[in-house]
Parts: C-alpha cells; sequence; structure tokens
C-alpha cells in the first residue's frame, strides 16, 4: 500500500472522528463531494493545487477563497492541513477513504448498476431495496449504461460484483456443462 493512500486513510479517519462528534457524518461526505466535483469540473485549478511549486499559503487562499462560503469549517481546515502537509496528491484517495468510512458508520453502501438500456426511477429504487435486504445496509444506486451487455444487468457493490447479464448466465450454464461432462 503506498504511502499516499496510507496516509489519505489516516486523515480520512481522523475528519471522520470529528464529524461524528458532532454529528455531521453525512454532511461532511457531501461537503468533500461538492470539493472533488469543484475540482474536477476545473482541471486547471486541480493541477494548480496539486503543483509542488506553488507555496502552500497560495494555495490554502485559493481553497478559502473557493470553498469557505459552500462547505464547513473543519472541512477547510483539513484541506488547509492537507495542503501545508504537502499531501495535495492525496486529495481523491482521502474523499474516497472518507466515504467508506462514512458509509460503513451510517450502514451505507454504494451499488454501480450496469444495464444495457436506460433503468427508471422505480426499478432502481427495486434494486436498491433487493441488493439492501442482502447486505443489510442502506444502498445508494448509480446506474450506468452498458451496451457491451446483451441484457440483464450487472451490480458492484465495493469489490463484490452480482453478476446477473445474460453473458454471466451463459458462461455459468458453460461451466456446469463441462463439469458435469467431467465427471
Amino acid at each position: 500500500m503506498s504511502q499516499d493512500l496510507i496516509a489519505a486513510k489516516r486523515y480520512a479517519k481522523a475528519l471522520f472522528d470529528v464529524a461524528r462528534e458532532s454529528d455531521r457524518v453525512a454532511q461532511v461526505e457531501q461537503e468533500l463531494g461538492k470539493v472533488i466535483a469543484v475540482l474536477n469540473e476545473n482541471p486547471d485549478l486541480f493541477k494548480l493545487i496539486k503543483h509542488p511549486g506553488i507555496e502552500a499559503d497560495v494555495k490554502i487562499g485559493l481553497i478559502k477563497q473557493i470553498f469557505d462560503a459552500d462547505v464547513s469549517e473543519v472541512v477547510v481546515n483539513t484541506l488547509k492541513l492537507l495542503i501545508q502537509r504537502r499531501r495535495e496528491e492525496s486529495l481523491e484517495a482521502f474523499v474516497t477513504a472518507y466515504g467508506k468510512i462514512a458509509s460503513d458508520a451510517l450502514g451505507q453502501a454504494n451499488a454501480t448498476v450496469y444495464t444495457p438500456v436506460e433503468l427508471s426511477e422505480a426499478e432502481l429504487g427495486t434494486i436498491a431495496e433487493t441488493f439492501g435486504k442482502l447486505t443489510g445496509k442502506q444502498i445508494r444506486v448509480d446506474s450506468v449504461l452498458d451496451k457491451r451487455l446483451l441484457g440483464g444487468i450487472q451490480v458492484r457493490i465495493g469489490d463484490r460484483l452480482y453478476d446477473g447479464s445474460l453473458a454471466g448466465k451463459l458462461e455459468r450454464l458453460h461451466k456446469t456443462l463441462n463439469q458435469s461432462q467431467a465427471l
């Protein structure tokens, strides 16, 4: 595991502890999502924040100017700390680590649903409910259109893939038939 990833997890855990004490775990997660969204929408700004040749004071000034009104003081202070300690490169890993810690603590999980056609909100709700019962967590669903699938769906929750696609079913049938012929 890289040093940046280890540090990102350590900072995420510390921020989570502070957010939990003030009962703002979900709020901080949303605010971090806003920060990353803004930085991803403005790649030049993100490059500037990550650039090792730019002084930390300049970067912190930019962070304050951009995010002071939109995010809580604890999030701004954490971003400042990351910059002061030269951990800008691990910002995305930090936000991801915080999201995982927060989701685990809140009994939530993110699911990515891959389908060959667009699904309605009702269908996504049914998928969230079904996998919520299976995992014992509240599922937040993100739908991805995958034209490579012929039919069915694939659902990824964390590092687990539930394959209900037509190709997956055919592959399992093929393995079963091969195993029965080998006997």
